[in-house]
């Protein structure tokens, strides 16, 4: 069982990273270097935005974080950042894929040690908690981001990130498990916990980002997100479903 989770987890994970590296390259990626022209104007000069889903973390993320290098004092080495074309896309892609693998991972833990099977009946659900849980409910506190845009420290980013989202798929997991009136005024006061505690405030500093690019980035980064979850849930439950049916139909002693 473990062995087959873990195929279709790879399998699921890989179609999943691969469609929405493809979607970044003509979506995403073209607002992130519109962006980093702007970069140095208006007092800041910090270029980090997230990629995958949106998100920022530690995937991831899932969005996962597309760093740049800032601008450097002449006493100080440049930060290495790979360049555009296709060495950029390249390593764009391979950690979209990485990043998929580990939420593929992720959520095939959870329905193996919450006893929650992946089926290609429930594959879409499990794709949506995974796009709230791990893209929205983060996103609602801490938007995606350009290069060029004030933000709060990262450290304290990432801390809330990681709350939220435990805090949000534990209220999935417990909701799946029972539906319990205990249960439904837990799992919202987990969801609400930390939104009320509050995302990191970025600074007020000026940005030469414009509005409207910022707004576009967050929207699509989030949509590419969504893509990313619906397909790697079904994927994920269908292959479970043929690896598990194989299983069954192969003999015990018998070479698959």
């Amino acid at each position: 069982m473990i062995r087959n989770l873990f195929a279709a987890a790879l399998f699921a994970a890989l179609a999943a990273g691969l469609l929405t590296a493809a979607i970044q390259h003509f979506r995403v990626t073209p607002l992130i270097l519109h962006a980093e022209t702007f970069e140095g104007e208006g007092g800041h000069s910090h270029g980090e935005a997230a990629v995958v889903a949106d998100h920022e973390h530690a995937p991831g993320t899932a969005e996962h974080s597309h760093a740049d290098a800032a601008a450097s004092t002449a006493a100080e080495p440049e930060e290495w950042a790979p360049q555009d074309g296709f060495e950029r896309t390249a390593y764009t892609t391979l950690a979209t894929v990485l990043a998929a693998a580990g939420f593929a991972l992720v959520i095939g833990a959870i329905s193996m040690f919450a006893n929650i099977p992946i089926t290609f009946a429930n594959g879409l659900l499990w794709g949506a908690a995974g796009f709230i849980t791990f893209s929205l409910a983060p996103a609602y506190g801490l938007a995606p981001e350009l290069p060029g845009m004030p933000a709060a420290d990262l450290f304290a980013r990432q801390l809330w990130w990681v709350g939220t989202a435990i805090a949000t798929g534990a209220a999935f997991v417990l909701l799946a498990k029972t539906r319990a009136s205990w249960a439904i005024a837990v799992s919202v006061a987990l969801i609400a916990a930390p939104h009320i505690i509050g995302a990191p405030v970025a600074p007020d500093e000026p940005s030469a980002v414009p509005a409207h690019l910022a707004t576009e980035f967050a929207a699509i980064t989030l949509g590419t997100s969504a893509v990313f979850w619906a397909v790697l849930g079904t994927l994920f439950g269908r292959l479970n479903d043929l690896f598990a049916a194989r299983s069954a139909a192969t003999p015990i002693g018998a070479i698959a």
